[in-house]
């Protein structure tokens, strides 16, 4: 209920400000309206690189608000690297854009300060994805994401009821350990399982296999042949999860077998399930956070709005439901 209250009150404001647009506008050309938002640039982080399937969706999200409010939009990618965010991060300060959308993955060290930087030079910046509830209590910006140790303990509570995991049962986790921000998703979904009382494998994927998940079938490989009794595998990314058809055949383990789980839902995450590898994943919802960060910069920037905070991860798809969702990952909004 209280998620279909804070869509709606998101709604209204949307119409109210197109509404108002449309009364108080200078007339464009037959009889239509310009854009309150004209004049207001962004410059929002979509976090991949180009052609990522995650970053895709939230740049699918993103221009569709662009499109709606009539603001200008600079789209930035950095390969989900922290440090190459925060350098990125930086450069936007510089260029001073009215507002900017940015990626929480470096964690509150790194925001911090340059959430300061950017509120002294007057501006507007809200937070994406990854929360970093320190950083946005001080400086009162929104958050479009789920919140990500809930959301990963939540995903790790799930599979143990929905799986029958007990104790002792070996599960091994992915995780981006020792990243300040987003390794709080996989610190969730351990404690899940230790709360069962399972013994966990850590492995840690590099940057460079988020974009080329090729490179992390050596760690899969190694990681399984060290624990061949393991029940589960979670994936930190929708990228790895969509590729444990893959992983699996290469070490000969059939539809099943070892359950796979993790998070978003992508065309290839889709075709896991048909093929019965993937087993159960959690939706994050990234169409939402490219659309309601820009929104809310508009709103907040052109009217001197709250900025909107939605969590956006709510919902588990499986192979009881993914068929549901298969056209929208196909088309680039899931």
């Amino acid at each position: 209920m209280l998620r279909k209250l804070q869509s709606l009150m998101i709604v209204m404001a949307v119409l109210s400000a197109m509404v108002f647009a449309v009364g108080c506008g200078e007339p464009a050309a037959a009889g239509q309206a310009e854009s309150p938002f004209k004049d207001i640039r962004i410059r929002f982080f979509c976090g991949g690189d180009e052609g990522d399937m995650f970053a895709t969706v939230v740049y699918n999200g993103a221009k569709a608000a662009e499109k709606l409010m009539g603001c200008k939009v600079e789209y930035v990618f950095s390969g989900w690297s922290c440090e190459k965010m925060t350098q990125q991060l930086r450069e936007a300060i510089a260029t001073k854009p009215d507002g900017i959308a940015m990626q929480g993955h470096p964690g509150e060290a790194a925001l911090m300060p340059l959430f300061k930087e950017a509120q002294d030079a007057g501006i507007a910046i809200t937070i994406v994805n990854v929360d970093n509830p320190k950083t946005q209590a001080k400086y009162e910006t929104g958050y479009v994401g789920s919140y990500i140790k809930q959301f990963g303990y939540r995903l790790g509570k799930r599979a143990v009821e929905k799986f029958g995991i007990k104790k002792g049962d070996k599960v091994i986790i992915d995780g981006n350990w020792g990243r300040a921000g987003l390794e709080k998703r996989d610190i969730g979904v351990a404690e899940a399982f230790e709360e069962a009382g399972c013994k966990i494998v850590k492995i840690k994927h590099s940057n460079e296999s988020a974009t080329n998940t090729d490179l992390f079938l050596p760690q899969i490989v190694g990681a399984v042949a060290a624990n061949p009794d393991v029940k589960l595998i979670s994936y930190s990314g929708g990228q790895f999860l969509g590729a444990a058809p893959y992983y699996m055949e290469s070490i000969g383990k059939k539809p099943g077998e070892i359950k796979n789980i993790g998070f978003d839902i992508t065309p290839q995450i889709i075709d896991g399930f048909e093929k019965g590898y993937v087993s159960l994943t959690i939706d994050q919802e990234p169409f939402y956070q490219g659309f309601l960060p820009i929104v809310s910069l508009c709103l907040s920037i052109k009217y001197g709005l709250m900025p909107i905070t939605v969590d956006t991860g709510v919902g588990f798809v499986d192979e009881t439901n993914y068929e549901a969702v298969a056209d929208w990952a196909k088309q680039g909004v899931r």
